[in-house]
């Protein structure tokens, strides 16, 4: 069984159910329908569950056969098959009774899609491949028609414009033609089925199959009897370069106009796509939004190819214009603008439809270390840090001091330990004394909020000075796969602005809030008067989860003035 949404309007996480069963599409009629029956169908479509679901075609009448009716799901069910129904095709419905379903907005973890190239890792080295760098490995990979994974043939060397695009990096490779020798004999024992050879790339490719190459036919495993399994080595690029050399690159490829740019992301490489024309930022429409632009957006940005071109604002709604709609790159360009695209028109696209991308990075190794101990769930806790491991030591665990701890430097830990958003950067931990690590380590942590691991942030090194060493003020963090992101609607205010005299007798409750400048207690209430500067204001939520207010409602104090 297959599955799709589809219908308009609407969003990526909703729409009519469609059904591929015996070679044909279909829809499911509404009769009997349940949320029980959306969850196992947003689960088959790749989403958590189920926030509701749709009757009478909302989303459009389908068309071919109905393949199911009166179905009745207890919502635990792995497959809609499982749930009873009167059987495939059996209906007494028309297509204005198609059934659709909401889907909540959260993937199942490793769930395959068809704009998500997924990504598998070689088994680690043996000791007696010792020393192999970082980002060194034989090449595997798997078709959905080639089955088990199979190795590409390294009878001859392979170009860097080939290395550069079976790899996650963000720079062309250098390629090895063979490993070590005692490698060799561990490749050698594997057993490899040679599936590809002759592979030739231009580099601009999404994905190795996207290049030209030559299926072995029959007897996979006497293949490549003269040659070895591809192996390349990768560096990373620029951008992920130590030190403050690459801060300054950076910079200089953003003077140029026009330039790109990614927002709402909570990882290195993610985000909303937003251009700059016109002198005014913008975001792009969704319509046609495929790899090939996301790899070109990517590349541009210098990150690797694009792993996952999103739809449907799945990272967060922009503000502002929407500059442009139905890119369409080959993939080999340097730059979106060099894509074609068309102009937008304010009724062709809204900020629901924003197009994203997330980008392959190099493998770095930050999440090694850092961790969380004492939190109730994986996404809180103390922060412990390894320090020590650049010198080739073994690393030592330790706490961070929460003097100055606040919300950039949480966002930073976030960010290393894959775990999205900062909600709460903590400067005391004592309710998390639940680890055998009670050594400060780190004191004086500053961070700018862009920094990928916490060794980049500003800090005193090992001349450690923090006031309170005590467990209990160890810097500890909250984090949270999506946060609000709240931006003000500044030419509104500047609109509405005006000033007025306002009498002292009309002004009490002002006071009372607080709400009027410290000369005002001077004034000889209540004769006399101030001038205020009043406004209008409006704050937009572009980002990915509902804002509330830190306090709950039970603790709010409510005053007359109110």
């Amino acid at each position: 069984l297959k599955f799709r949404l589809a219908g308009y309007p609407r969003k990526h996480n909703e729409g009519r159910v469609e059904v591929f069963y015996n070679d044909e599409w279909g829809t499911i009629c509404d009769d009997d329908f349940t949320l029980a029956n959306a969850h196992v169908l947003c689960r088959h479509l790749g989403f958590v569950a189920a926030t509701g679901w749709a009757h009478s075609a909302k989303y459009g009448k389908g068309v071919g056969r109905i393949w199911l009716d009166n179905v009745n799901c207890g919502g635990s069910e792995k497959s809609i098959g499982d749930c009873k129904h009167r059987g495939w095709g059996n209906s007494d419905c028309s297509h204005e009774e198609d059934a659709g379903v909401i889907c909540k907005d959260e993937r199942i973890p490793g769930f395959k899609d068809s704009n998500v190239i997924e990504v598998r890792k070689w088994p680690k080295w043996p000791a007696l491949c010792a020393p192999v760098p970082p980002g060194t490995g034989v090449v595997t990979l798997q078709a959905q028609s080639i089955s088990p994974w199979g190795s590409v043939e390294g009878g001859r060397a392979v170009g860097a414009a080939r290395g550069r695009v079976f790899i996650d990096t963000s720079t062309a490779l250098s390629c090895l033609r063979a490993p070590l020798s005692p490698c060799r004999l561990f490749t050698e024992r594997q057993q490899l089925n040679y599936r590809l050879h002759s592979v030739a790339c231009t580099g601009t490719e999404v994905h190795l199959s996207m290049c030209s190459f030559e299926f072995y036919r029959g007897n996979t495993s006497s293949a490549c009897g003269a040659g070895m399994p591809v192996v390349v080595s990768c560096v990373p690029g620029p951008l992920f370069a130590t030190g403050n050399g690459h801060k300054k690159k950076q910079r200089q490829q953003q003077q140029g106009q026009p330039r790109i740019r990614l927002k709402g992301g909570a990882k290195v490489g993610e985000g909303r796509v937003e251009v700059l024309k016109s002198s005014e930022w913008g975001t792009i429409c969704d319509d046609r939004w495929n790899l090939l632009s996301a790899s070109v957006v990517c590349r541009e940005l210098g990150f690797g190819s694009a792993k996952e071109a999103l739809t449907g604002a799945r990272m967060g709604q922009g503000t502002g214009p929407i500059h442009i709609n139905e890119v369409q790159c080959l993939g080999t360009e340097k730059s979106l603008w060099s894509c074609p695209f068309k102009n937008i028109t304010q009724e062709d696209c809204k900020h629901t439809e924003d197009a994203a991308v997330r980008c392959n990075i190099p493998y770095m190794g930050y999440e090694n270390l850092i961790r969380l101990s004492g939190g109730r769930s994986r996404f809180e806790g103390r922060v412990e840090v390894a320090v020590g491991a650049d010198e080739g030591e073994q690393p030592r665990w330790g706490l961070v001091c929460g003097e100055g701890w606040g919300t950039l430097e949480a966002m930073v830990a976030c960010r290393q330990l894959g775990l999205g958003f900062a909600n709460h950067g903590l400067q005391e931990t004592w309710y998390w004394d639940a680890s055998n690590v009670t050594e400060m380590v780190l004191s004086g942590v500053k961070c700018a909020g862009h920094e990928m691991s916490l060794s980049h942030c500003q800090h005193h090194g090992s001349s450690l000075n923090c006031r309170n060493t005590g467990t209990r003020f160890a810097a500890g963090v909250i984090c949270s796969e999506t946060a609000s992101d709240l931006l003000l609607h500044a030419p509104l205010v500047q609109e509405t602005a005006y000033i007025e005299d306002r009498p002292l007798h009309m002004l009490y409750c002002a006071a009372e809030e607080n709400c009027l400048s410290s000369s005002a207690r001077l004034a000889n209430w209540p004769y006399g008067h101030r001038r205020l500067l009043r406004f209008s204001s409006q704050i937009h939520n572009n980002g990915r989860a509902d804002f509330r207010p830190k306090a709950g409602r039970h603790s709010w104090v409510w005053h007359e003035c109110h």
